[in-house]
């Protein structure tokens, strides 16, 4: 593991996540946190688990000797005096020494000798891997931007020590994730953790044993959607957040979004969200944002109302009758899909496909590719002695599909898609909707082709899918979609099966005639305003939930 530390403590800056915060952000979050020189911070604790080039530490320093110099008539005491008021952490020892530089600079500057400024930074700063560092005590206040660095980035051998040590390491969750584990677990009673970093533990899968232990051991205080700001020195692609999550019981969480960064517009909206925000509409309050490891709603008032109503008022839609899917992945693309009518294998060994570039237009305009099937119908795979040109097609691409994960998990089925296909999918009337759209993209498709991966479908025996496609249109997939999906770069929405089967819908059974036939024709007409005017029947919405859900109110 020594070697992978290495390794790792060597990598470049992308590797190793770090993407500097700008100053107006850092003073920020550290006044949210309650870290202010008007405190007693001289005898409090903060620790710094990724201090990177010291965005965060030369800040929270100069607070500390501001607040050290207004409470104390000498500076002679003030290596042993400040010595356990910080601990920093930093992994990678280039960066280290130019942070320890800057920071040594900063001590002088306030008068601070040198021998003083050596014992302070002996003692403060620590060279090493946050996760594997074992601190001396608990703390006051936890700051900081951590590393967002991705599963695969990580040597087997140091995420295998990881996997050991942190709980929260779920699924492909990035490395922020334990980092947030374990500063938490060193937080004093009352003690109060800042951080920026990427939203997606919020919502999304992995994060799930995260927000379990937010909801049961700690207060979500403040949430600032930090979304389409420049946060950061240099653009990023993350979508960053803002946190404070305190060492108590849990209460209420403030919440505001996208700020301008500016130094003094974040210093009111600091002091207004500690104060409860009771002045400014951009601010407001949601309770029990926490629960379990359910993904957490951060949205305004209208929309988390009218999601909590529809949660209570209907079932999933998974419990109407309907079958939400995605499309086949095969694990090698260049072989399986190409051509229908070029493809080189037994007709009962190919599928008509249908992609995403399909559908642009929102009608299927079949552009004539399709897959190979290599699935019997009972879902084992076929015998290529039964089929000689499968066969042969194949074992001129072994190569390559022997490369495969799922090849190598189990050899003798070198030759399957990752994904098993079931052909009688072709045959059954869908609705198909992209991963990545702006808005719900909902295509009908009547009975003829089979989905690729990057379509997700919806299959119903009891709704009719032109009403359910009315439905869709009219922006209740966005609402729930948008509330429990991460957004992706510009602002778009991940139309994915997971948050696809939180939406609500009636049973069919149970809907009006009238309103059924209103849904159809709507939909049959391609009339977005119709779809929706149809659909605000449907669920009997009030003029505040038409507003809420994208519609005029009228």
């Amino acid at each position: 593991m020594e070697e992978a530390l290495l390794h790792f403590s060597e990598a470049g800056i992308e590797e190793r996540g770090g993407i500097f915060t700008r100053r107006e952000v850092v003073e920020f979050i550290l006044d949210l946190t309650g870290y202010t020189a008007d405190k007693p911070l001289y005898s409090r604790t903060l620790l710094e688990p990724s201090f990177g080039e010291g965005d965060f530490l030369l800040v929270a320093v100069e607070r500390l000797l501001v607040a050290y110099q207004l409470n104390t008539q000498s500076m002679l005491n003030i290596a042993s005096d400040l010595r356990d008021s910080i601990r920093a952490v930093e992994l990678h020892p280039e960066t280290f020494q130019r942070a320890y530089e800057k920071l040594n600079l900063l001590l002088r500057k306030f008068d601070i000798t040198q021998s003083d400024a050596d014992a302070l930074l002996g003692k403060w700063l620590v060279c090493g891997d946050f996760l594997l560092t074992d601190l001396p005590f608990k703390f006051s206040y936890v700051v900081g931007n951590p590393p967002y660095v991705r599963q695969e980035m990580i040597p087997d051998t140091l995420l295998l020590e990881y996997r050991r040590r942190f709980k929260t390491i779920f699924d492909r969750a990035d490395l922020y994730v334990p980092f947030i584990e374990k500063s938490l677990s060193l937080l004093a009673p009352q003690g109060s953790l800042g951080f920026i970093c990427a939203d997606r533990w919020m919502k999304n899968k992995y994060g799930g044993p995260l927000r379990r232990l937010v909801a049961e051991k700690y207060h979500l205080e403040y949430y600032v959607d930090m979304f389409d700001t420049e946060a950061f020195s240099v653009d990023v692609t993350t979508y960053p957040a803002v946190t404070v999550i305190v060492n108590e019981k849990a209460g209420p969480t403030r919440i505001a979004s996208r700020p301008p960064i500016d130094a003094a517009f974040l210093e009111t909206l600091a002091r207004e969200l500690k104060s409860g925000g009771r002045n400014n509409s951009a601010i407001w309050e949601v309770s029990e944002v926490a629960a379990g490891s359910e993904p957490w709603i951060l949205h305004s008032f209208d929309q988390l109302a009218l999601v909590r109503r529809l949660e209570e008022q209907f079932p999933i839609i998974e419990e109407t009758g309907c079958n939400v899917g995605i499309g086949v992945a095969s694990g090698a693309d260049d072989v399986f899909i190409g051509k229908f009518d070029e493809l080189d294998v037994e007709p009962s060994r190919k599928l008509p496909l249908v992609m995403t570039e399909d559908i642009i237009d929102g009608t299927v305009k079949w552009l004539g590719r399709g897959i190979m099937n290599p699935f019997k119908d009972d879902g084992k795979l076929v015998n290529l002695r039964d089929f000689p040109k499968l066969a042969a097609f194949v074992k001129r691409n072994e190569h390559l599909l022997r490369g495969r994960h799922v090849a190598r998990q189990n050899p003798n089925n070198w030759y399957r898609t990752i994904d098993r296909i079931y052909p009688e999918l072709v045959r059954k009337p869908k609705l198909l909707i992209p991963d990545i759209k702006g808005t719900a993209h909902v295509v009908y498709e009547d009975g003829r082709f089979y989905p690729h991966h990057n379509l997700y479908y919806i299959t119903s025996e009891e709704w009719d899918l032109r009403a359910l496609q009315a439905v869709l249109v009219s922006g209740i997939a966005r609402l729930f979609v948008s509330v429990y999906s991460t957004r992706m770069r510009g602002g778009y929405l991940r139309f994915q099966a997971q948050y696809l089967r939180r939406i609500r819908l009636p049973r069919w059974t149970e809907i009006p005639e009238a309103i059924k036939a209103e849904l159809i024709d709507a939909a049959g007409r391609g009339d977005a305003q119709a779809c929706n005017t149809a659909t605000f029947k449907l669920y009997g919405l009030s003029k505040q939930g038409k507003m809420a859900i994208g519609g005029n109110g009228e």
